[in-house]
């Protein structure tokens, strides 16, 4: 499951740093900056969704902040 999450959030960055990429590149003009930043949100509520049901399912457990 950590590598899962791992996997996830390294694809969010990269989804984040492509759509940055083609901002300077393209200035805005292009539909590929929305369409990078769409994939980061899909992406970003994909794995908030994983974490609920992992939780859910007793695939992980909290462990409470002291």
């Amino acid at each position: 499951m950590k590598i899962l999450v791992a996997l996830a959030f390294i694809m969010i960055i990269a989804s984040l740093a492509s759509a940055l990429f083609f901002l300077m590149r393209d200035k805005g003009k292009s539909p590929r900056t929305m369409r990078a930043l769409a994939m980061r949100v899909g992406l970003s509520v994909s794995l908030f969704l994983l974490i609920l049901l992992a939780n859910k399912l007793g695939w992980i457990t909290p462990t409470g902040i002291r």
